[in-house]
């Protein structure tokens, strides 16, 4: 017999080593080690079980040719041992085994290796607050945390139901409650915005107001202070400004690495608790390899290790990890941080840096954003998707990419080609000349990704002025501030109307797009004018106008009134 591998964890990393070494070594006596019954499932998938658009909780551990997989179907279709149920207790790297224990009988053993795989993921943060350890209180951990909440539901036992924490979890969790089951739902994010850090505050507005359209209550800036019970079952949660009910409670504020394990068998692991490897995913010991939600990861843009919790992420370092063991030298760039994220009707997507991450991380960062068609404006299905472009000023290197819209593989498009770019240092100059597919039903002839780019070049070389999102609507929230600001509204009379008689036509100047280089000298020069239309374009194309006729005085508002009309403002003309 060959090599004896050992891997201890079972759900993403694990497997995906496991099959590729033994593709690669088919003599190799492979072994998963793992403490749970259930192993290899998509644990991104839980919120869809829970949502009901997997109707069974099998088809998260199926395979793409309905084959669960399970002991029998590892050791059958893959050559492969898979011990459940079994937990490991310490490593011996001097004597190369595994101290296991059987979870139901409490036997132990020792299981030999030539080469360990540590694969142990994540668990879930637990807010140290009083009542959570309530019934009723719950992480999303594992696919029997899945089961329960959906069989509590599935019973009538809950009515309402309280999600602490707004990332990507919480979010779709929200939506699981709300969307098929009806249940009156509040998520609550200690941070200002929800996808804190993931997303610049304007797409995580329009995010929150669709939430809020869909029927989930959105609260920001607020942290749970105490779950409180009745018979010992969750009935309500406290914060510092209200008093919520809840028949169940989900708590997505992170995780942290499983790394106990190696840290007991001397193995180097960050302050942070991830597992230190290097670009083979070799530990400390090079006869142990690490993958998986456990493992610090190399930020490819800020060059900082950190946790990246991402199934995709956990089944390429697999492979890696199977090939390295095998005598293929392959090596792990690291990753940029990327998501897409479904939210009732819209998706949410990025790819590295926001902009509030760039400044922090000392970048001399700005961003640019359009609101543009995904496909030929005359094409019947054509929808409006904001996107979002971080760049340096000085090196012109693209650092990230945003992208809100529709229920559509538009912005995951768009995401996906700037990730492409960004992971190889791409500029503003690259991104602009990037080749796209395009077909009227699928695309612009220039593409909304391209005019993103060519937006970003124009401000990086000092051709457009722009007004940020949020001091606009600080503006018109609040007229007394800036009152040398006025409105040039260049849309259609008809549309701009309502605005001219809300806010006056001293304030809300109406002059169409079409009419600019006519009426020029009605403009004024003692105040500063903030050119709007819906996606940015035709502003940008006045303010150059206006420039050459010396009214310099004018700021863009990038994206237009197709980014502002998704957050919900409070002062939109009925």
């Amino acid at each position: 017999m060959g090599k004896k591998i050992v891997i201890i964890g079972g759900v993403a990393a694990g497997p995906k080593s496991a099959c590729r070494i033994k593709r690669l070594l088919p003599d190799a006596e492979v072994t998963i080690i793992d403490q749970d019954s259930l192993i290899s499932y998509g644990g991104c998938g839980i919120p869809y079980y829970v949502s009901g658009d997997v109707s069974d909780e099998k088809e998260l551990r199926n395979t793409s040719f309905h084959m669960t997989r399970d002991e029998a179907f590892f050791l059958n279709a893959k050559g492969v041992v898979a011990r459940t149920n079994t937990r490991a207790l310490a490593i011996d790297r001097k004597g190369k085994v595994v101290h296991v224990e059987e979870v139901h009988t409490g036997r132990k053993d020792t299981v030999p290796y030539d080469n360990l795989v540590l694969a142990t993921g994540a668990k879930p943060n637990l807010l140290p607050i009083p009542g959570a350890d309530l019934d009723g209180v719950y992480t999303i951990s594992d696919l029997h945390k899945a089961i329960a909440i959906k069989e509590r539901i599935a019973k009538g036992e809950v009515s309402n139901a309280v999600v602490i924490g707004g990332g990507a979890i919480g979010i779709e969790m929200a939506e699981a409650f709300t969307d098929l089951w009806g249940i009156k739902t509040t998520i609550l994010e200690f941070m200002p915005q929800v996808m804190p850090r993931l997303v610049d505050w304007d797409f995580a507005r329009m995010l929150e107001t669709h939430l809020r359209e869909s029927g989930v209550e959105v609260f920001t800036g607020e942290a749970a202070s105490a779950i409180e019970g009745e018979n010992g079952k969750v009935a309500r949660v406290v914060t510092p400004k209200r008093t919520l009910a809840a028949d169940i409670v989900v708590m997505a504020v992170g995780v942290r690495a499983r790394s106990e394990l190696a840290r007991e068998a001397g193995l180097l692991v960050s302050a942070m608790g991830n597992i230190v490897v290097n670009d083979r995913l070799q530990t400390s010991d090079p006869a142990i390899y690490a993958a998986g939600d456990c493992i610090e990861v190399k930020n490819i843009l800020t060059g900082k290790g950190g946790i990246a919790p991402m199934g995709s992420l956990a089944n390429r370092e697999g492979r890696i990890v199977g090939d390295n063991i095998a005598g293929i030298p392959t090596k792990y760039k690291g990753w940029i941080g990327s998501f897409t994220m479904k939210a009732f009707e819209r998706c949410i997507a990025a790819t590295g840096l926001s902009l509030d991450a760039a400044l922090a991380e000392g970048f001399a960062a700005a961003a640019v954003t359009t609101a543009q068609s995904d496909r030929a404006h005359f094409f019947p299905t054509q929808a409006v998707i904001p996107l979002r472009l971080v760049f340096d000023l000085k090196s012109r290197k693209v650092l990230g990419c945003q992208g809100f819209g529709p229920m559509s593989d538009a912005v995951l498009a768009r995401i996906d080609a700037a990730a492409a770019m960004i992971s190889q240092g791409a500029t503003i100059d690259d991104v602009s000349q990037l080749e796209m597919a395009y077909a009227p039903p699928f695309a612009t002839a220039l593409d909304a990704l391209n005019a993103t780019a060519n937006v970003a070049d124009n401000l990086a070389a000092g051709r457009l002025r722009s007004v940020s999102t949020r001091d606009f609507l600080a503006w018109m929230e609040d007229f007394g501030g800036h009152p040398e600001w006025v409105a040039l509204d260049i849309r259609h009379p008809n549309e701009t109307k309502a605005f001219v008689e809300k806010y006056g036509p001293e304030k809300w100047l109406s002059v169409p797009y079409i009419e600019i280089r006519n009426r020029h000298q009605e403009l004024p020069r003692d105040k500063t004018m903030l050119i709007i239309c819906d996606a940015g374009t035709r502003s940008s194309e006045v303010q150059i106008a206006l420039d050459h006729f010396g009214l310099e005085n004018n700021l863009v508002l990038g994206g237009g009134f197709n980014l502002i009309r998704r957050m919900g403002v409070a002062w939109w003309p009925n």
